[in-house]
């Protein structure tokens, strides 16, 4: 099997290492493949691609969609290092506000599987970033929602030592206590 899927400390949250086959020419490796994905409990139809591009500092997040338009997402790092995010935002979950944290990197190839019900956010650790993703839902702007990356109830462990640069959306994002849990899914 191309790939290791490792459950994260919320079970729904998956790494999964790519198996890397790699000489002097380069590399080659296969970044999904849906027979073994569903193997292992990912049995999501994507839509959408996604590719991002920010500098060291930036922190993007903590981001989801309101249903009816919820977005499960498989996130890649291809160039450059970032922490990645995933909290649990599902209001009936046992891990409800709780987060999971993995380092992604054009080095580790590592991707990670966030289904819907989680708020997910990154920030840029190395000079710049290159971030792709895909989600099982097409981005609708008007079901763009947030919560605020430094909720205290929430308390990630960003992992840096500096002020993040912030979108003006996400200064103002509301804390996880007052958003709409009936929109989440």
């Amino acid at each position: 099997m191309p790939f290791e899927f490792e459950r994260q400390n919320i079970k729904d949250v998956i790494l999964v290492k790519p198996k890397v086959f790699g000489d002097n020419r380069g590399f080659f490796l296969e970044s999904y493949k849906k027979s073994d994905f569903v193997a292992n409990g990912i049995d999501v139809e994507f839509n959408q691609d996604n590719h991002s591009k920010s500098v060291k500092g930036v922190l993007r997040g903590l981001h989801y969609q309101a249903k009816p338009y919820g977005q499960a997402k498989l996130l890649r790092c291809s160039r450059g290092r970032i922490f990645d995010v995933a909290v649990d935002i599902r209001p009936s979950s046992p891990t409800f506000g709780q987060y999971v944290k993995v380092e992604l990197s054009e080095e580790n190839k590592h991707m990670l599987y966030i289904p819907v019900g989680f708020a997910h956010g990154f920030v840029v650790l190395s000079d710049e970033a290159e971030l792709l993703y895909k989600a099982s839902g097409e981005y609708n702007p008007a079901a763009d929602r947030g919560v605020l990356w430094s909720d205290k109830d929430i308390a990630v462990d960003w992992g840096i030592d500096f002020e993040p640069v912030l979108s003006e959306k996400d200064k103002k994002q509301p804390a996880l206590k007052d958003i709409n849990k009936a929109e989440i899914g």
